[in-house]
């Protein structure tokens, strides 16, 4: 470990998105992975993180969560489950450490105490760290802008089956980028779900559509359809190393910056 490299911390070590982080570290030259946290009662706990990866010893074992000594951190990478949230951010709040969130699904109230503790931290909080997302969310904005006021818009969205929130972060993301451009609620004018006769759909309405199926990674596609012509933007991940990559990139800018609540946009300069 290169003593000038930026030291990670990595909770939820276990999970699908810790996995890979775990092997974007690797690969990342400025940045090493210091501590990889699990569940106390994990049976991961001791058990080297390249096993746990499946890369090869990496000399770092993983830990309990609540063992998780402020010394031994730079900053933090969480992407746990909203239930591990509150007392993940409070601890980087009481220990004054940077953090970047990836957990979706976060309740009102969650989404709250994150703008609370952005006046105490530095955080990075996205839906989606690839930076292919982070560009069609800029170009659904500009899609919206010319054609958002003549077409329906719909929003399709696949992942794998073991994904739990529906519709995905993304998804969300997307429609409440093309909500924000058009001025619109997005809580008012979402429509989740369709079955039987309904009325012809109304035009300011913005669809969802989920598909939960075998190992499919990540696809969205935001769709402007009007009599005659559609638009399609689309972006399809192949693998999680993507988002894994980004999310360290999104530590590695964060270490040096000011208290405030930042997203991919901010990282990649497109804000």
């Amino acid at each position: 470990m290169n003593e000038i490299n930026m030291k990670v911390a990595i909770l939820g070590a276990n999970g699908r998105m810790g996995r890979v982080l775990i092997e974007a570290l690797r690969e990342n030259e400025e940045a090493d992975l210091a501590v990889a946290t699990v569940r106390d009662d994990s049976p991961w706990v001791g058990i080297d993180v390249g096993e746990l990866a499946g890369i090869g010893t990496q000399g770092v074992s993983c830990s309990a969560v609540s063992t998780l000594n402020p010394d031994d951190v730079d900053v933090v990478i969480d992407f746990t489950l909203p239930a591990a949230f509150d007392d993940n951010l409070a601890w980087c709040v009481a220990n004054k450490k940077p953090v970047v969130i990836g957990t979706t699904g976060l309740s009102e109230q969650q989404l709250i105490a994150l703008d609370e503790a952005a006046k105490q931290i530095p955080l990075v909080f996205a839906a989606n760290y690839s930076v292919g997302v982070n560009v069609m969310l800029a170009l659904v904005k500009q899609a919206a802008l010319v054609l958002g006021n003549t077409a329906d818009i719909e929003i399709l969205e696949a992942h794998h089956r073991f994904k739990q929130d529906a519709p995905s972060g993304t998804a969300m993301a997307i429609g409440q980028a093309i909500a924000d451009t058009l001025g619109r609620n997005l809580q008012e004018c979402a429509v989740y779900g369709r079955e039987g006769k309904e009325p012809p759909r109304e035009h300011k309405t913005i669809g969802f559509a989920t598909v939960r199926a075998g190992d499919i990674v990540g696809e969205h596609t935001a769709l402007f359809a009007d009599i005659g012509e559609r638009l399609e933007i689309t972006h399809k991940a192949s693998s999680r190393l993507t988002f894994a990559k980004g999310a360290v990139h999104a530590a590695l800018w964060l270490s040096s910056r000011e208290n405030g609540r930042y997203g991919m946009d901010d990282v990649i300069g497109l804000a």
